[in-house]
């Protein structure tokens, strides 16, 4: 009798574990960004994050740079990531699906123009565009997804050439003639471009803001150890190992991440969900 009450505290002390102390003592957790970088460069990026949630949260945090979209999609959708930083849809996409909470977020918006040649007269309005070519960096980008949510009829839609190289990429190709458009970020447009490359372009439509990129976590994830990565990226020392991620996109005025707001994510997988080119 004594055996068997011993076997069920031993199994009940199990089960009490794999539910509460399972996250403790868990194989890594994953955390990950889409592949804009090298893996090289995406160390430099967010493996300090990953150093300072490991020693903050007593468990192997690890980053995984993914190998390309595709490999980022399929684990997306096996809800493979604990900790992810993305743009709103993708954060969006995982809140409606897999059951994510949004944490913090970069400061301000993202806002997007697409612009045509201002001497190109068969281009004034979107409609001029459908069926011709439309430099953007590749779906599934926030920008290029921005472009076609424009056009929701799929037999009337531009052409999206997809174009490497970030905004600069995509701006180069235009201005070579590879399109008849391009889509670029607001604060592209207004702070990278010379005075005599705006002047070359005209600007058909100005999408409606979306919050700014930000981190999400898996439901895996305790409250309490939500709470604290919140407190931690915002206003405690894990600012400063979150910074090569504020830095590089955020903008000049961003010092840290910022609390979000979880009602202003939600609806953006709309732009993945049911399109050309989505998820």
């Amino acid at each position: 009798m004594n055996q068997n009450r011993r076997l069920k505290t031993m199994l009940a002390a199990v089960l009490v574990g794999s539910l509460w102390g399972g996250f403790v003592n868990a194989a890594d957790l994953i955390l990950t960004s889409p592949p804009r970088e090298t893996p090289e460069e995406g160390i430099k990026v967010y493996g300090p994050l990953a150093k300072y949630l490991t020693q903050m949260l007593g468990t192997q945090v690890t980053y995984q740079h993914p190998g390309n979209w595709l490999e980022y999609q399929r684990n997306m959708r096996n809800d493979a990531y604990d900790i992810v930083f993305d743009g709103p849809h993708f954060v969006s996409w995982r809140m409606e699906n897999i059951g994510h909470e949004v944490l913090v977020k970069l400061p301000g918006t993202l806002e997007f123009f697409i612009v045509a040649k201002a001497d190109d007269n068969e281009v004034q309005k979107l409609d001029d565009l459908v069926g011709q070519p439309i430099c953007g960096i590749p779906p599934p980008n926030l920008a290029t997804m921005t472009v076609i949510s424009q056009y929701p009829n799929p037999v009337r839609q531009p052409v999206i050439k997809g174009v490497p190289g970030g905004m600069g990429g995509v701006w180069s190709a235009f201005k070579a003639g590879e399109c008849k458009a391009a889509v670029l970020r607001t604060t592209f447009y207004a702070k990278k471009l010379k005075d005599e490359d705006r002047a070359l372009t005209k600007i058909l439509v100005k999408s409606a803001p979306l919050p700014n990129q930000a981190i999400s976590v898996s439901k895996r994830l305790p409250v309490d150890v939500r709470n604290k990565i919140i407190q931690a990226l915002t206003k405690g020392d894990g600012m400063q190992a979150a910074q090569p991620i504020v830095s590089r996109f955020g903008g000049k005025k961003a010092k840290s991440f910022i609390v979000a707001n979880k009602p202003e994510y939600e609806g953006h997988n709309n732009l993945l969900e049911g399109v050309i080119f989505g998820w």
